[in-house]
Formats: structure tokens, C-alpha cells, sequence
């Protein structure tokens, strides 16, 4: 298992208490958080950072605003950064009022992403 299932947890029970209906999928060692049928966020360990991610999908104008705080890194898998996907790091989630502003974050784009 290659995510923090505690962390999931985390945002399973944040997402719970917005009422918010989503599914749960594991693909490529990560869990990510499906609302509308569309990835809003999801953890990993990364191997290249060494520890736990939080991949948000949050927009591009989004991510041009978050991108420039310490706790936050792109997300790139193929080489070059994903403008609608940010990362963030343990510091950016550790505290619960910090998880559930990315959380929401991602949750906003996703409700209103057309």
C-alpha cells in the first residue's frame, strides 16, 4: 500500500461532513477521492519527496495563487507540471483546519468545473 491510510481517513471524514457523496479508488499505489465521477483528491507516498502527497485538483487560477506557498509543489508525472493539480506537502495537511481548506479547495473546483 503506497498511501497513508490514516490521512485517507482524514479526508474521507471531512468529506463526510459536507455531505458530500464520493467514491474511494486505489490506482497506481495511491486513493483517490472521486465526487461527480471525477478525481477531486487523492494521496500518496511519493518516492521522490519521501513521504506522504496530497494531489488537489483545484484549476488553473487555482494553482497560480497556491503554487507560490512553501507547503506546495507541482504535480507533474510526465515531466511537466499539471496546472490544474497542485501537491502538497505533511506540513501543508498536518493540522485539520489545513486539510480541510485543500479539501474544499479541490471541492470548489470540482463542483463547479463544467
Amino acid at each position: 500500500m503506497a498511501y497513508d491510510i490514516y490521512l485517507g481517513e482524514r479526508i474521507s471524514q471531512i468529506l463526510k461532513s459536507r455531505n458530500i457523496l464520493f467514491t474511494e479508488k486505489k490506482m497506481m499505489g495511491a486513493l483517490i477521492f472521486m465526487v461527480n465521477e471525477k478525481m477531486c483528491i487523492g494521496i500518496h507516498i511519493n518516492k521522490k519527496y519521501g513521504d506522504s502527497l496530497i494531489m488537489a485538483k483545484i484549476g488553473a487560477k487555482a494553482y497560480e495563487v497556491e503554487i507560490k506557498k512553501e507547503v506546495c509543489l507541482p504535480m507533474d508525472f510526465s515531466g511537466r507540471p499539471s496546472l490544474n493539480f497542485i501537491y502538497i506537502t505533511p506540513d501543508g495537511f498536518d493540522m485539520d483546519n489545513d486539510l480541510e481548506y485543500w479539501v474544499d479547495k479541490a471541492l470548489d473546483f470540482n463542483l463547479n468545473d463544467k
